[in-house]
């Protein structure tokens, strides 16, 4: 693995990860880099820290030590209005759309292109009517409450804020959690769509094999507290345990057969 300083294809840069809560250690010297215009997904046991290194990266938590760069800026080290500028160059879509209850879908699509930006309120309204249809929602949908929409809905409308600001960058915590396997494939096209479109590195975490399978094009899987990335072929010959137990099975199987 390059130590990536130098190369301009590596975007996130984890060295020597130590997270821990209390006396529980969840990363142990854990390192990752994640390619520019790739889409990684994320997966490992229960407990692993899969959502846990997603908020490190973002800059939500604070590991115990190590070093997160994030497009050339070394997260630990940056003020609070260096992080805020740098955030305009991610979105973050978390489970089931983390949308403000009391607000409608378009009140929080807006909401980060208030926070960063200074545009007139009439960009604002085009730029949402636009972000609104990138993502499959009719144009009715942006004037109801989240508890008016189906879970797909509320996802699809996380995302379009997740996507508010043209962010290069887009972390997903598990997108499809929650969704029956035809919207589970639906959101999976709508991403594979959105990154091609839009020349995004996705940085997904993920349970579901058949995301993996369908738009991944490397997997980093969380085992003894570090990490294993490569394809989701090559990782189907990699001697651990417990990766050879979550491929093999039988929805493992499966999912590498539906790419090919």
């Amino acid at each position: 693995m390059t130590d990536g300083r130098t190369d301009p294809d590596i975007v996130i840069r984890v060295r020597n990860l130590v997270t821990r809560f209390g006396p529980q250690v969840l990363h142990d010297g854990l390192d990752l880099d994640v390619r520019s215009g790739e889409v990684l997904g994320v997966v490992g046991g229960s407990g692993s820290g899969k959502s846990v290194l997603l908020k490190s990266i973002i800059g939500l938590l604070r590991p115990a030590s190590g070093s997160i760069k994030v497009l050339d800026r070394e997260v630990e080290q940056m003020s609070d209005r260096q992080l805020r500028d740098v955030q305009r160059q991610w979105g973050v879509l978390f489970q089931d759309g983390a949308l403000f209850s009391s607000m409608t879908v378009c009140e929080n699509i807006q909401l980060p292109i208030k926070e960063h930006t200074d545009l007139p309120q009439s960009l604002i309204d085009d730029i949402t009517r636009v972000k609104v249809a990138m993502v499959g929602l009719p144009p009715d949908a942006a004037t109801k409450l989240p508890a008016q929409l189906s879970g797909g809905m509320r996802k699809r409308a996380g995302l379009a804020r997740a996507l508010a600001l043209d962010p290069s960058l887009l972390f997903l915590d598990e997108p499809t959690a929650g969704l029956d396997p035809i919207g589970a494939a639906a959101f999976d096209a709508l991403i594979a769509d959105l990154q091609q479109s839009l020349k995004l590195t996705v940085f997904m975490v993920t349970h579901d094999l058949d995301s993996l399978g369908a738009i991944c094009d490397r997997i980093a899987v969380l085992v003894d507290k570090k990490i294993v990335v490569d394809t989701m072929e090559n990782l189907l010959d990699y001697p651990h345990p417990w990766i050879r137990e979550y491929f093999h099975g039988p929805r493992g199987r499966a999912a590498l057969a539906a790419v090919h």
